[in-house]
């Protein structure tokens, strides 16, 4: 995951394509005016992370942001990725209403996962594509105060002890403003500590959530799977791109966002009350997908404004 990519030979392009591409750039010039400066807080998770081309687009556009003179921070998962190294421990993952039961064992594999071995890739990578980066958990400079999640049971009843996993408490963007005062990429890890020094495994979405409204982002961007939200979930022409606030809790009730999409919407919700700016939920399966979504006139995903 280097970042790089097969060079073309501008001279062997005939004129139209040439042209093409000037206006491209052309349409690029006031989002890049306008985002210079702005910190773009962005959830790095789904296919992007398995995919080795997707890898190779996703550090080609935080790069170009980078040297734009935007602040981009990232926030990754490494949900497969635990499960892959817990299989090949020989053990057995446990989830409940998809979140996974995290005893003593499974902690360490996810702080191996997600400290060691994806963030430093990240790290890397970003760094051999000409930009800055620098890895973090949350325990850097108390960056992520946690405490115990508990599950919840929809139903009612009793709570549930799923370990150790945990909750944001607080984000002390201190270590955040150093890196970015120094034009340096933070790439965080979704790992926290509590006041005793207990370390945590915290969904990554609401890490990111939390960071950006700590930062007060211009936008927060979250990569997943699917193409946005959605009015017919089997037709993606129905893509919803824009939407208000406030039009978000009706189309949960109508079960037009639904499963899986309604922790991240709800996420970008926090997000915005906190004084986020701008959120988006985009298709990290697409090329460049960042790119598309900031610097063209109509984006590609679904954006949810105040």
């Amino acid at each position: 995951m280097n970042g790089k990519s097969e060079s073309v030979d501008l001279r062997t392009l005939p004129l139209e394509k040439l042209i093409e591409r000037s206006q491209v750039l052309v349409e690029a010039l006031p989002y890049i005016r306008q985002f210079r400066g702005a910190t773009i807080v962005v959830k790095y998770g789904g296919h992007a992370m398995v995919d080795p081309a997707l890898k190779a687009s996703i550090i080609q556009d935080l790069a170009l942001m980078a040297i734009v003179g935007m602040r981009p921070v990232v926030v990754h998962g490494g949900g497969p990725e635990i499960t892959a190294l817990m299989k090949k421990l020989g053990l057995q993952p446990q989830f409940v209403a998809g979140q996974r039961v995290t005893d003593a064992e499974t902690l360490d594999v996810a702080e191996m996962v997600l400290a060691g071995k994806i963030n430093s890739e990240i790290t890397l990578a970003l760094n051999r594509a000409g930009v800055r980066a620098c890895g973090l958990t949350g325990k850097d400079m108390g960056l992520i105060l946690a405490k115990k999640l508990y599950h919840e049971p929809a139903e009612g009843g009793p709570r549930l002890d799923i370990g150790f996993v945990g909750d944001v408490v607080r984000i002390d963007p201190t270590i955040l403003r150093i890196l970015q005062e120094n034009e340096i990429i933070p790439v965080i890890s979704p790992i926290g500590v509590d006041e005793e020094g207990q370390t945590y495994n915290i969904n990554a979405d609401t890490v990111a959530s939390d960071v950006a409204a700590a930062l007060q982002a211009d936008k927060f961007i979250l990569l997943t799977d699917v193409r946005g939200i959605l009015r017919d979930r089997q037709d993606e022409s129905t893509l919803i791109h824009s939407l208000r606030q406030d039009e978000v809790e009706p189309l949960i009730a109508e079960g037009i966002i639904h499963g899986g999409m309604i922790p991240k919407v709800r996420a970008c919700l926090d997000a915005l009350r906190a004084g986020v700016k701008k959120t988006h939920i985009l298709d990290g399966r697409l090329p460049h997908s960042l790119l598309l979504e900031i610097f063209t006139d109509r984006g590609i995903g679904t954006q949810i404004v105040p």
